[in-house]
């Protein structure tokens, strides 16, 4: 279901009025791209602080409606307070149908219990990564990518050039050679303790004691 949030334009910026935006359980943001001059705005932080608890906030199109006018965006990046639980700044990027766009979207994995690895070897499951950047058109970005594990093997591992991905999606991993997305480690052998004792005494040693 489509993310519409809330936000009104303002004149005033700077770190004053910014603090004075937040005492008041506001927070300031910013709206920029597609071909526009950027738009300072300002949310109210606890409906804020609810969406971002949502997965699909970070990573799906959502609808800015900015003093009634409405605008496709995405989120580009918040600041929190160091110990707080408090929002202090939020990001928005206007969204071009016609241009792709590169954005991180969360991985879920689904079959691990069921998957050989787990069930025939006894196997553990790490996840080395939990999210991917992708490159596509606005309207083909999905809101997460399935990774099935169904046929994982013990000792083996799917890799990010395995993963399927949905039609005019591809990876835009920028580093070298083909990373490892999820693991299925073999449980470490328990060392056999020895028949005779842990202390068996070498050949020709010292008898022992009358």
């Amino acid at each position: 279901m489509p993310i519409t949030f809330k936000a009104k334009s303002r004149e005033l910026q700077g770190s004053s009025a910014s603090r004075r935006l937040r005492r008041d359980g506001q927070v300031p943001g910013i709206v920029y791209g597609g071909g526009k001059d950027a738009t300072p705005i300002a949310l109210d932080h606890n409906e804020l602080f609810h969406l971002l608890k949502k997965e699909a906030f970070h990573s799906t199109l959502l609808t800015a409606e900015v003093d009634s006018k409405k605008e496709t965006v995405i989120m580009r990046d918040t600041q929190w307070h160091p110990y707080k639980q408090q929002v202090l700044h939020i990001d928005f990027q206007r969204i071009d149908a016609k241009q792709p766009i590169h954005m991180r979207v969360p991985l879920h994995f689904i079959n691990g219990e069921n998957c050989p690895a787990v069930k025939i070897s006894g196997a553990h499951i790490s996840h080395t990564m939990n999210e991917i950047e992708i490159k596509c058109l606005p309207a083909n970005l999905p809101e997460f990518i399935t990774v099935d594990l169904a046929n994982l093997e013990g000792g083996h591992a799917i890799h990010l050039s395995q993963l399927v991905l949905p039609e005019g999606v591809e990876t835009a991993y920028r580093g070298e050679g083909d990373p490892v997305v999820v693991n299925a480690l073999q449980a470490q052998a328990e060392p056999l303790e020895s028949e005779e004792g842990e202390a068996a005494a070498p050949e020709g040693g010292a008898a022992p004691a009358a």
